[in-house]
């Protein structure tokens, strides 16, 4: 069974890795902040002093960490997992980071013999704990198929989407709908306040509906609930929507959408609702006393 070293062990990171300790994977982790390791060291997972550490014992190591500079602090800074690889072993990018930065990093992996995935992942806290997650997977095709046992233990729907950078890629277009959605869930939520309707009938009766999503079966019911936790905070559905912002700049086009929500979500992070879960946008309307807040400035 493949030895898996494991890095970030936050909100989604944990249960991931709480997943991979019962489907009976040997893991090692390492995180910045070292109590959040503690709960798997319970259930038997080791702890490593580096992501060096991980490297020189794991024969697949996995990230999942907040941006594009923490994967290259992760990889390549003093400790990294760059100077533990060998030839043979490979490392699986969990997080959602730049497309472009991706196939750089798999490149000067592959010079020590290091295969990379990049794997992002989608469904939040809740799909990381009960193992529903989306999986979008760049990559060699060979390699993708040696590490499946690992994405199905932590995934249910786990796609190949084609060479290094297309799993990044396939979870920037994820973000673009998934946040146009929330927005559409936050407005339908304003109008319901506005025109007096008992909010959680009207919810039932919309979600029987063609308006029903994923986003108004599980974020709604927070948002009526005053219930503003993360499973996926603003200050990440920001950072992944100028990714998004990034992303077109290299595609081209117009995407009218995407930047409305890009705004709308660098607003909420001016604010100061960045560690409020992505169901907090409805409070720019809130503090707002229902005005339409400013938005920020530059094309997508």
């Amino acid at each position: 069974m493949l030895r898996v070293g494991f890095i970030g062990t936050g909100i989604m990171g944990q249960p991931m890795a709480i997943n991979l300790l019962k489907a009976g994977f040997p893991l090692m982790v390492f995180n910045r902040t070292k109590s959040r390791c503690e709960p798997l060291v319970a259930l038997g997972a080791a702890v490593g002093r580096s992501a060096r550490e991980l490297a020189e014992q794991s024969d697949v190591v996995i990230a999942i960490v907040s941006d594009t500079s923490d994967v290259e602090q992760v990889l390549f800074s003093e400790g990294g997992v760059w100077h533990g690889v060998r030839q043979g072993m490979t490392f699986i990018d969990m997080s959602t980071i730049s497309p472009r930065a991706t196939v750089q990093f798999s490149k000067r992996l592959l010079e020590k013999g290091c295969e990379m995935l990049d794997a992002p992942v989608s469904g939040g806290e809740r799909g990381a704990r009960e193992k529903t997650l989306g999986i979008m997977v760049g990559g060699k095709r060979d390699v993708f198929d040696r590490c499946l046992t690992l994405f199905q233990a932590m995934g249910k729907t786990i796609t190949y989407a084609g060479p290094s950078g297309n799993g990044q890629k396939t979870k920037l277009v994820n973000q673009v709908v998934a946040a146009i959605n929330l927005l559409a869930v936050v407005e339908g939520l304003r109008l319901v306040r506005a025109a007096g309707l008992d909010a959680e009938p009207t919810v039932r009766a919309i979600s029987s509906g063609a308006a029903s999503s994923w986003m108004l079966t599980n974020l709604a019911p927070k948002i009526l609930n005053n219930d503003f936790a993360p499973g996926f905070s603003i200050r990440l559905q920001s950072k992944d929507l100028n990714l998004v912002t990034q992303f077109i700049a290299d595609v081209g086009g117009q995407f009218p959408g995407a930047q409305l929500v890009s705004s709308l979500f660098a607003e909420a992070l001016r604010r100061g609702f960045g560690e409020a879960g992505n169901q907090g946008l409805i409070n720019l309307w809130n503090e707002a006393g229902g005005q339409e807040p400013p938005m920020a400035s530059g094309k997508v």
